[in-house]
């Protein structure tokens, strides 16, 4: 699904498998970085979307994980093993995600197990820029439903549009969330003032005032 010329969504549950959280790519059409991965389980239908869409494998460079939870990176060594990409997380969930933790993951939730990843690069600032080709993306740290939860955002068409995958949470001890946390992030995403919400399960979201009524719902 073309969402702008730069951004697809070429995973998630209609799209690669019913488990999986939306998989995003961004592409200023010579270099490419997925969103996060999904389990694993649709690997195969994700490389038809993107060959669908004409990106070529060759042309991913990173695959920016949002957060350790196994709907979202369940697939993250079959990506870096298929790409030869450079995995990127937030410091605090990297070593989830490089021990493979069934519980912190929710990996148990699904009643399946996370595969460990390296992760190459492990962020540790509030905010980093990353070039992909022409494009600017940048990584925010945004606790609250993990240790280790990350946005991201990047200019298109003359819009800001925002990846925030699990806005909506939820919170749960056995995640490590934290509500303090997850309210002042909330409120970080909502100063962003992005113009598009590329959001993990619940869809698209276009328009400052529909981005901004998404976010606020959830404070």
């Amino acid at each position: 699904m073309k969402i702008t010329q730069h951004v697809y969504q070429v995973g998630g549950s209609n799209l690669t498998h019913p488990s999986d959280a939306a998989i995003y790519c961004i592409t200023d059409g010579r270099v490419s970085a997925l969103i996060d991965a999904g389990t694993g389980d649709g690997h195969d239908r994700l490389l038809k979307n993107l060959d669908r869409e004409h990106i070529a494998a060759s042309s991913i460079q990173y695959l920016f994980l949002t957060h350790c939870h196994f709907d979202h990176v369940g697939g993250a060594h079959k990506v870096r093993g298929t790409f030869n990409c450079k995995v990127v997380a937030h410091e605090p969930d990297a070593h989830y995600i490089e021990t493979g933790d069934q519980y912190v993951s929710a990996a148990s939730w699904y009643g399946s197990f996370l595969t460990p990843c390296t992760v190459d690069i492990k962020v540790s600032e509030k905010q980093k820029t990353f070039e992909v080709g022409s494009l600017n993306v940048t990584m925010y740290h945004i606790p609250g439903h993990s240790p280790g939860s990350a946005a991201l955002t990047v200019e298109s068409e003359g819009r800001l549009v925002l990846f925030g995958q699990d806005v909506h949470g939820p919170l749960n001890d056995v995640l490590k969330s934290s509500r303090d946390d997850y309210i002042q992030s909330l409120e970080f995403l909502l100063s962003l003032n992005a113009d598009i919400l590329c959001e993990g399960h619940f869809g698209v979201y276009y328009g400052k005032e529909e981005v901004k009524d998404f976010i606020e719902s959830f404070l």
